[in-house]
């Protein structure tokens, strides 16, 4: 399946990474699906298409994310949501009049998949202590980029892998956010899973 750019701005546009990432979802054929860090929705998009595709309506996917509010998480990176291209911020300010980073505005990139999605507005230190992860299958985690952020949002998971699931880790050698690396180095040593790397930007992780 070709990943689609969806007239906005995502990470995983180069050197056909969206095609590799959803090769690797679609190899795992996870039913449940939680992405921590939506951004502009454009994963979640291609992940609803795929799981779509396997599934049909038997599927759901759950996206955390500030969506436009500050962190309060201390060393935190804000995401850069402005685009470069003046077209695109003409299509979102005058046309669609939505901020491609809001809930409005994910929520309308989503709603073919509507009955299947549920997206959820906040912080994921504070969000995922309160989930049932019981029936997770798939964490894709892309969300706060500090070290203490990394490091709950990899705790709170945790259970999807006793269940047998995974977790894909993004953004592991990104050089102006060390922690990531940090957080998911000292995870993986304390705990029973094993872990690869794939296409120098993930690392995945399953119960050993």
């Amino acid at each position: 399946m070709k990943y689609k750019k969806y007239f906005r701005k995502t990470s995983l546009k180069q050197r056909d990474i969206g095609k590799k990432f959803l090769e690797e979802i679609a190899s795992m054929k996870p039913k449940n699906f939680l992405e921590i860090g939506v951004f502009h929705g454009v994963t979640a998009r291609n992940v609803c298409e795929l799981l779509y595709n396997i599934h049909q309506d038997d599927f759901k996917y759950i996206g955390l994310d500030l969506f436009g509010e500050s962190s309060e998480s201390k060393g935190e990176i804000i995401p850069n949501t402005k685009f470069n291209n003046p077209l695109k911020k003409i299509y979102f300010k005058y046309i669609l009049r939505q901020d491609p980073y809001s809930l409005l505005a994910v929520t309308s990139l989503l709603k073919r998949f509507k009955k299947n999605t549920l997206l959820i507005k906040g912080n994921s230190n504070n969000l995922l202590k309160k989930m049932d992860m019981s029936k997770i299958d798939y964490v894709f985690l892309d969300g706060g980029h500090a070290y203490e952020t990394v490091k709950n949002d990899l705790n709170y998971s945790k259970l999807v892998l006793e269940n047998n699931g995974t977790i894909l880790c993004d953004d592991y050698n990104l050089s102006y956010a060390p922690g990531i690396k940090k957080a998911i180095d000292e995870f993986i040593e304390n705990n029973d899973v094993k872990s690869e790397i794939l296409f120098d930007r993930f690392v995945k992780i399953r119960k050993s």
